[in-house]
């Protein structure tokens, strides 16, 4: 303990920054983190959940992106989390992030190495789809991702999305899709995440 206040075994935000420099990640990278980071803050702010998973989770979720830009990149960050003997948890939330999850048809069509890439967790769900929330580095409405998906023949993983957005908001007890016009379409990164610009 330290003044009072248990320390998190999950690293901080400027230590996620370092993290992600560390294994290569490109600027735009840490920004879309950055932001992900925003909109996952401003959701764990009203759904109980561990919320320094969440955030450290947000912050790393992409990762991968440091060696793969495929749909591998959500395993090569779960592999990358594991060997920098980060808690599984978080490395979890990297490999489980894509949309909604992959199901088993999913991984195997996607040639990705066997495994859950489903979140069950509140907390690898709110990674989840705050990720789906921000496209590149800006704030958007569910429907651009489900949509996106949908157009590309992904049905499944669509209506996924679509049912975790119905689940996440009930539990936070508004339409999520209200983040855009609270935080913007551009949110303001404070902290560590504000000195990236």
């Amino acid at each position: 303990m330290k003044g009072g206040r248990q320390l998190s075994i999950y690293p901080n935000e400027r230590e996620c920054i370092r993290l992600l420099e560390n294994a290569g990640c490109s600027r735009r990278v840490m920004h879309h983190s950055c932001t992900v980071r925003a909109v996952a803050a401003a959701i764990s702010e009203r759904i109980p959940c561990n919320r320094d998973l969440v955030l450290a989770g947000a912050m790393l979720h992409d990762i991968g992106r440091s060696v793969d830009h495929s749909i591998m990149h959500a395993y090569e960050g779960y592999r990358i989390l594991i060997s920098l003997g980060l808690p599984e948890d978080l490395a979890e939330t990297a490999r489980k992030h894509t949309g909604a999850g992959l199901d088993q048809t999913d991984v195997e069509e996607f040639g990705l190495p066997p495994g859950d890439y489903i979140p069950a967790t509140i907390e690898e769900k709110i990674v989840a789809h705050s990720d789906n929330l921000v496209s590149d580095t800006v704030l958007v409405k569910h429907t651009h991702s489900s949509e996106k998906l949908a157009a590309r023949g992904h049905m499944r993983g669509s209506v996924r999305m679509e049912v975790l957005h119905r689940e996440l908001s009930a539990e936070y007890g508004e339409d999520l899709d209200v983040l855009v016009d609270r935080l913007g379409t551009k949110p303001v990164l404070s902290g560590a995440c504000a000195e990236l610009r």
